[in-house]
């Protein structure tokens, strides 16, 4: 039998919260040493019908190399040769803006070089409550047993 358990850590990097107009879940960083691969999910629940181009949510997604002390350096946005399953725009992964775009799982590979990824929610306009979570999940684990 194949060993998947061994083989990936799963991690919680925004848990679920319903962001809210001025609360939005803050940045946070993930680093991927030990790890050669990532897929972060990005679970957007139902809002409702406030959804539109003047209030909605975002997801941006940057990396930054190890700053030589563990820390990350300076981060920058990804690009499209960084990720899998979107194409980012100024290191915008997800836009939701309507209702057909919430409720969803959104699945986001990286495959850039860098050792630390952060993934920011951002509201714009007012009162879209929208709840929200985010995992990775980090592969190809260095020191995991073989398969």
């Amino acid at each position: 039998m194949k060993d998947l358990y061994n083989n990936i850590d799963l991690k919680a990097v925004v848990d679920p919260i319903v962001g809210a107009h001025s609360s939005a879940p803050a940045a946070v960083e993930v680093d991927l040493a030990g790890c050669n691969a990532a897929v972060f999910g990005i679970y957007i629940g139902l809002e409702g019908s406030t959804l539109d181009g003047s209030n909605y949510w975002t997801w941006k997604m940057e990396h930054a190399d190890d700053d030589g002390t563990g820390v990350a350096g300076s981060y920058a946005n990804v690009a499209a040769a960084d990720v899998q399953g979107v194409t980012p725009a100024s290191g915008i992964i997800i836009t939701c803006d309507a209702a057909a775009e919430d409720n969803t799982l959104y699945k986001v590979g990286y495959i850039g070089g860098k050792r630390f990824v952060k993934i920011t929610p951002a509201e714009t306009g007012t009162g879209p409550n929208l709840p929200q979570a985010v995992f990775v999940i980090k592969g190809a684990l260095l020191d995991a047993p073989p398969l």
